[in-house]
């Protein structure tokens, strides 16, 4: 079949490679623009940019597809399916309607659970157990469309955004594979509306999102740092020096202590004093990156920064 892409981060990429693999003739690769990246700022392309161009497969990269003067180049290149991986543009009914089997959407969540843009990162927060990847039949609402495949991918203790992430992503690939073969087999694929229960939205990770509030139980934090590991990254500054927190447990011990206090430092990590104040928790941080350094030990943070028990990270209070 001629099988359009439209995708941008590393997620899509590792489907485009399958695509490519699968022997399906790509007339069309669409991703984003440039964007400025790294300490330098300078422009780069997207992971799937780089692999299009190692495969010397057409490409395009609007800025909008809402626009019929931009997206009219693209919609003359005939396509059987567009294949859609976390691409970051809107697309228009036309782009919708524009191939003969319409556009099928890889969903890094068990869908309809976690719609939105940041699926990975809201299932370890909530705690979920298990997660997965969708592929659904694209229509005109945030992630709203009839489901064609699901597959499992457990949510494991330790598990963080990326380790998530890369398992999505193998997963998601393989299962798009699956699902073309079918369609280029039998013209069809079967596709049920998705249920009206259980529905909630992984809303965009912001800034305000990664601060740490040291108010809440250590169970509740410890998964907000393996939620934003490596990206953004949970912040707290101790000391005046700013960190991201990389690695962090709750422990069955209890404290008095004010929620952001150094309870103690030893030789496997900081912990830390968090929880409501009539339920206090403690949290040992195992890994913290200091602003504009590479990812380190806890321990090795405190004694290079003179962290004593009794110092307390900013809090909100």
């Amino acid at each position: 079949m001629r099988v359009g892409f439209a995708g941008t981060p590393e997620f899509a990429a590792r489907a485009l490679a399958a695509l490519v693999a699968s022997g399906h003739t790509i007339p069309l690769v669409l991703t984003q623009p440039d964007r400025p990246h790294g300490r330098g700022m300078k422009l780069a392309p997207s992971p799937v940019k780089a692999l299009a161009l190692a495969h010397a497969l057409p490409l395009a990269q609007p800025a909008t597809l809402r626009d019929p003067a931009a997206r009219a180049a693209v919609l003359a290149v005939p396509l059987d399916v567009l294949v859609v991986a976390a691409y970051g543009l809107i697309l228009a009914p036309a782009v919708l309607a524009w191939p003969r089997f319409g556009c099928l959407n890889i969903h890094a969540s068990r869908l309809p659970r976690w719609r939105g843009a940041a699926p990975i990162q809201r299932a370890i927060e909530a705690g979920d157990t298990l997660t997965g990847v969708t592929i659904m039949q694209m229509d005109a609402g945030l992630d709203t469309g009839p489901i064609i495949a699901t597959t499992d991918v457990p949510i494991g203790p330790a598990d963080n955004a990326a380790t998530i992430h890369d398992a999505l992503a193998t997963a998601g690939a393989a299962a798009i594979v699956d699902v073309l073969a079918t369609l280029a087999r039998d013209g069809r694929v079967d596709a049920l509306p998705q249920p009206a229960d259980g529905v909630t939205y992984a809303a965009k990770i912001t800034t305000a999102d990664a601060v740490v509030d040291w108010r809440v139980p250590a169970v509740v934090l410890a998964r907000k740092v393996r939620a934003l590991d490596p990206v953004p990254g949970a912040s707290a500054t101790l000391g005046g020096h700013a960190v991201k927190l990389r690695a962090a447990a709750p422990r069955d011990d209890v404290t008095d202590a004010a929620p952001g206090t150094v309870v103690a430092v030893t030789a496997d990590g900081m912990e830390v004093a968090c929880g409501p104040s009539d339920a206090p928790t403690l949290l040992r941080l195992a890994d913290v990156q200091p602003a504009g350094g590479k990812r380190m030990s806890a321990a090795a943070f405190a004694r290079g920064h003179g962290v004593l028990p009794g110092m307390r990270f900013d809090t909100a209070d």
